[in-house]
């Protein structure tokens, strides 16, 4: 099993050309070098070759010159020469391990580049020394979206071996070149899922102690075009302070603020973070302010207040109320809203001698309940508005027209902005995005609710009864999760209680007597009606049971800590 641990790390951060029983061959990431890294299957030991080189991936475009590559395939090789020496057990665990691993490797939006540091804005990486620039991109990489990182630790100390790695990011990167007014630009979008506190829709809401948030995107906008070049950056990311909403076969879970904990350490941890990276900071809270929502509108209100930093401001905005009836047009109350301060904070622009005009100064931090379907209709509403400017700037628009009369550019617009919906929701909860019709379309459509629908069912099963696979895949990918050889047993092994078989059988049991029943009448109605009662009562009081016992028949996590999880 520790032998697993190791073949992980190659495959996802190197580029394997060629395996013997005896050797891995991994190529350099420099353009035009023939340098392969040589890896010894028995002593570790790295020698340099020279071998021609092919590699698994599609290209993305070009960002700045500098080509963007998407992992399309993944190969997990064992790192030991023969798995004979484990146990039956360790076997199964084996087994069971790798199909984690690839579980993630299958999920959608790996990518990364050779020469080019995606893990930075292009606002960040303009303001760094000349001795940033000359590091290596593992070095000098944002640790908050490696998705490899844990498995390029053993690298890091060793600065001669970077050249055979690069950080990988994973989330949504699109790149289109546009026409408006016969003028080309490139127009890009660049979404980042962070790696910390990173999970699945139910299994990690809220924020750690160190402050990060659950499901953190930074989403880049970038509009290249002659020689200048200009980006809006936005965030999302879960309600920062502690709580929980664990599924139980309900469709809604209620949610949980922990009584135990202080939120404000936690809050401001990660707010403090927030205003060192980003600047002033303005939170756009989606979530509805009744109901189940009710009680973290209101905790995430008071806590903004109790903070009192002047450098985060609070915006409550209930998107399923104002939104009802298809009252789509009521979203331009929560842009109107923001007008002032999102001209204060402008956006990054650079002119074509390299010259900084403009710096981006603060910062939209969206959120609903699990930051996709209503934050993404939002952010594409706030980013739309900074291209309009943006554009205007660099000479695209002329003064007067509109991004939204400029049907071509408009359809490409919307259609990405969908898309980044539906990688997002993917990555966490299992299915594409909600309400992406009103992104493509710009407004509600009848087939846009039987999607959602559909999405929704399918998002019920997911979390209810593959989700503790994913997140338990999730964290042994990143090292949530270390496997010990040593430990004759592992979590996995769990037994589960005897109501997790025994009632399920006997609710299918019932409910199946009671329909044959119906089908088959007895001699008399009196006697059928006993017997529809009887197993028609059976099957509802086992299923009451059932869901009252929830959360002891849903697929849950097995490897990660229940601090985590709580």
């Amino acid at each position: 099993m520790l032998s697993f641990a190791k073949s992980s790390q190659w495959f996802v951060s190197l580029c394997i050309r060629h395996t013997t029983p005896e050797k891995f061959y991994i190529e350099a990431c420099d353009d035009g070098s023939n340098d392969v890294l040589s890896i010894d299957r028995v002593s570790d030991s790295p020698v340099k070759l020279s071998i021609e080189k092919t590699l698994p991936k599609k290209k993305v475009g070009d960002l700045l010159g500098h080509a963007v590559w998407k992992a399309m395939d993944f190969d997990v090789i064992s790192y030991k020469k023969t798995v004979l020496h484990l146990t039956d057990n360790q076997m199964q665990d084996n087994k069971a391990f790798l199909s984690m691993i690839n579980s993630v490797l299958l999920t959608d939006g790996f990518y990364f580049a050779t020469d080019y540091d995606l893990t930075h804005t292009l606002q960040r990486l303009a303001n760094t020394s000349p001795e940033f620039q000359e590091m290596s991109l593992l070095e000098r990489a944002d640790q908050r979206f490696v998705w490899n990182g844990h498995l390029l630790r053993e690298f890091l100390p060793q600065p001669e071996l970077h050249r055979f790695a690069f950080p990988v990011v994973h989330g949504f990167i699109i790149m289109k070149s546009c026409c408006i007014n016969g003028k080309i630009f490139d127009w890009n979008i660049i979404s980042r899922r962070s790696c910390f506190r990173a999970g699945v829709r139910y299994y990690v809401r809220g924020i750690d102690s160190e402050g990060h948030a659950a499901n953190f995107v930074e989403t880049e906008q970038i509009v290249q075009y002659s020689g200048g070049k200009a980006s809006f950056v936005q965030t999302r990311g879960s309600i920062p302070f502690y709580w929980s909403q664990r599924p139980n076969l309900k469709y809604k879970p209620k949610p949980q603020i922990s009584k135990t904990i202080n939120h404000l350490d936690g809050f401001q941890r990660h707010f403090d973070s927030q205003i060192i990276i980003y600047g002033k900071q303005v939170i756009l809270n989606l979530i509805d302010q009744k109901g189940s929502e009710k009680q973290l509108e209101q905790a995430f209100d008071k806590m903004v207040s109790s903070l009192g930093n002047g450098m985060v401001k609070y915006i409550a905005f209930d998107f399923h109320k104002e939104c009802s009836r298809m009252r789509w047009h009521r979203l331009q109350i929560l842009v109107d809203m923001v007008t002032e301060m999102q001209d204060e904070y402008g956006y990054f622009l650079v002119d074509v001698d390299g010259n900084v005009l403009v710096q981006q100064e603060g910062m939209f931090r969206s959120n609903c309940m699990d930051c996709l379907d209503r934050t993404n209709v939002i952010q594409s509403l706030l980013a739309r508005r900074s291209l309009q400017s943006q554009l205007e700037r660099l000479g695209v628009l002329h003064m007067g027209q509109r991004i939204e009369d400029q049907a071509d550019f408009e359809k490409i617009y919307k259609n990405a902005w969908a898309d980044n919906a539906n990688a997002c929701a993917k990555q966490y909860a299992g299915t594409g995005a909600l309400k992406t019709d009103f992104t493509r379309t710009g407004k509600r459509t009848q087939w846009g609710l039987v999607m959602d629908g559909w999405n929704s069912m399918i998002r019920y099963y997911k979390n209810n009864f593959s989700d503790g696979f994913r997140q338990d895949s999730i964290d042994l990918f990143l090292g949530n999760y270390a496997i010990d050889e040593a430990d004759m047993t592992t979590p996995l092994h769990e037994t589960k209680d005897w109501k997790f078989l025994t009632l399920p059988i006997i609710m299918v049991v019932a409910f199946s007597m009671c329909i044959i029943c119906l089908l088959m009448a007895g001699d008399t109605w009196t006697e059928t009606l006993a017997y529809v009662l009887f197993w028609g009562t059976a099957s509802f009081v086992t299923a009451g049971v059932i869901l009252f016992n929830g959360r002891e028949f849903v697929d849950s996590p097995k490897l990660v800590q229940k601090e985590k999880m709580d």
